[in-house]
């Protein structure tokens, strides 16, 4: 039995971004189209049902903001928002309107991909065979019971979990084999940006290894990508 993959649009006026992106995230197994503008948009719209948007802000014409605002009249389907500004008032104004997710530029196309990823688990609810959703998840000698908030190792033995531990292992079992960023863990575990210079992240990481077993010169599981951020190396599997 093959799965239909999803349906992306990319929006950009950048037509290097555009081709970047939908060469991307067709290697990773999504049908990804492109629109220079709201325009283009709207007409593959008019012939696609897209399981979600990627947005950028800055457009010739209606620019991103405008896009959303129309889309969330007629449509709830997903849209991560791009943006090359810096400032905090346009993410708080992208959210306001509808949008679902949001990212900076320049960006690491992984992170982004692992954005989608989690994006669409929401949208789409899931089954209890998807990992995101099962009470219980298996990965490397470990299983985690999401509703006890306990480690399980290869004796049964039950570990709990404080609660920030179990945010950044849930993050990390979401977004397996991806390199994320410590922004874009912060982001993702406490729901607003990093401090600049905020380095409180690397002190998660490493409490959670030590919960994990790993040993403080080779870590089998969290890996540090230098210059980049962090990768969760284990397959995780649904248990129930």
């Amino acid at each position: 039995m093959t799965t239909t993959p999803a349906t992306l649009i990319v929006v950009d006026d950048d037509p290097e971004i555009r081709e970047l992106l939908v060469d991307y995230l067709g290697r990773h197994g999504y049908r990804a189209l492109a629109a220079e503008d709201a325009g283009a948009l709207h007409r593959l719209m008019a012939s696609e049902s897209p399981d979600l948007l990627i947005v950028d802000i800055m457009l010739p014409g209606d620019d991103g903001f405008t896009i959303c605002r129309d889309i969330r009249r007629a449509s709830d389907v997903p849209i991560v928002m791009l943006t090359a500004s810096a400032d905090e008032t346009d993410r708080i104004l992208g959210l306001e309107l509808g949008a679902d997710d949001y990212l900076g530029k320049p960006f690491n196309p992984r992170e982004l991909l692992a954005r989608i990823k989690a994006v669409l688990r929401r949208s789409r609810g899931g089954v209890a065979a998807d990992p995101a959703r099962a009470r219980l998840v298996a990965f490397g000698t470990w299983r985690l019971d999401r509703m006890t908030r306990e480690l399980i190792d290869e004796h049964d033995g039950r570990m709990p979990l404080s609660g920030a531990d179990f945010q950044l292992l849930q993050v990390f079992l979401e977004n397996p084999e991806q390199v994320l960023s410590r922004e874009a863990l912060y982001e993702l575990t406490r729901g607003r940006p990093a401090p600049p210079l905020d380095r409180s992240i690397d002190v998660h990481v490493c409490r959670l290894r030590q919960r994990l077993g790993e040993d403080t010169h080779y870590h089998q599981l969290i890996r540090t990508v230098r210059g980049a951020g962090y990768v969760f190396t284990a397959r995780v599997e649904a248990l129930t």
